[in-house]
């Protein structure tokens, strides 16, 4: 081999060494090197919550569940949101069962009226799982305590208002969300007894919704066709007001009827603004959610909790709207 090819050989081999080691090193470089974590740190939960409805999707629960996550976010808490799709007994209590055989730390509840719903919850608590009631009380379980309205006290209102507003005078027919739910009982117990003693004002009829705003609807065109004296309604739930508002509106455009509603869902602030429902009972689901979260981490450590808090209850008409709410609504009528 001549002296040139050698040293053309040695310097090939010698370049293919120093061109390997640079790989390696600068390939250990980039390996090694600190980049910015694209891991989210692990957040940690003091305690486990499950909320259960009387229904996943009613605009009303809905705003519970947006009270008690916020609530869960400023307190560190896992909630979960479970339940029924449609407002469904057994489902209810299924889901109660699930969440107290996983064992989570506390359970917050819309209370029932039926036979098997004190049984079960009675049986949670002795399992060492709290329980509070939201929205419905279940007061004669062993519940730990039970925030939201006073519901006898809210028709008596809402009553008391009727009253106020037609003059004492009225034919009036209810439709109440369920003839068999603790919450919807009371709020029709407490209307009739506030303007009982009104010797003009009649209450016609009283129907079932089942919490459905098409029922609620179909009931109330049925109404207007058997009774067509019939010249205010009274809806317990708040799918009802909008129900019955939706049926006035198509039909009785030149003979409107009262309509006093309950909660202040988006849709029923827009019949309100628009004059078909006069006037809706105002109550506080956010505040019942946030609330029922730190009740229940009060009562896991040890703090001392009300057996009963009421939130605020109120009547609302348009009057009551923010002004420029009203203007809006003018200038588009």
């Amino acid at each position: 081999m001549s002296k040139l090819s050698i040293t053309a050989y040695t310097f090939g081999v010698l370049f293919f060494i120093v061109s390997f080691s640079f790989s390696i090193y600068y390939g250990i470089k980039v390996v090694t090197h600190d980049l910015p974590s694209e891991k989210k740190p692990k957040e940690t939960y003091h305690y486990h919550f499950v909320l259960i409805p009387e229904e996943l999707d009613n605009e009303y629960w809905r705003l519970v569940e947006k009270g008690a996550k916020a609530a869960a976010k400023d307190y560190g808490v896992m909630l979960e949101y479970v339940g029924p799709k449609q407002a469904n007994i057994e489902d209810h209590l299924k889901t109660i069962e699930m969440s107290a055989a996983s064992k989570v730390d506390g359970i917050m509840t819309q209370g029932l009226s039926d036979d098997q719903f004190t049984p079960l919850i009675n049986r949670v608590i002795e399992e060492g799982i709290p329980v509070i009631t939201v929205d419905t009380d279940a007061s004669n379980s062993k519940r730990m305590a039970y925030i939201g309205t006073d519901n006898y006290y809210s028709g008596y209102l809402a009553g008391r208002a009727f009253v106020a507003d037609t003059k004492g005078k009225a034919n009036v027919a209810i439709i109440t969300g369920s003839f068999y739910k603790n919450h919807q009982i009371k709020r029709v117990q407490g209307f009739q007894d506030a303007v009982k003693s009104e010797k003009d004002i009649h209450i016609i009829d009283i129907q079932e919704s089942e919490i459905s705003r098409v029922q609620a609807s179909e009931k109330a065109y049925q109404i207007m066709q058997e009774h067509p004296e019939v010249n205010a309604f009274y809806g317990t739930s708040a799918l009802d007001g909008i129900g019955i508002a939706q049926v006035v509106k198509k039909y009785k455009k030149n003979d409107p009827l009262y309509i006093m509603a309950f909660d202040t869902l988006p849709e029923t602030l827009k019949y309100i603004r628009e004059g078909v429902i006069d006037a809706t009972v105002v109550q506080e689901p956010f505040e019942m959610g946030y609330e029922s979260v730190k009740m229940m981490i009060d009562y896991i450590e040890g703090k001392k909790v009300p057996s009963v808090i009421h939130t605020n209850t109120k009547i609302l008409r348009v009057e009551d709207l923010p002004p420029a709410s009203r203007e809006r609504m003018e200038e588009i009528q």
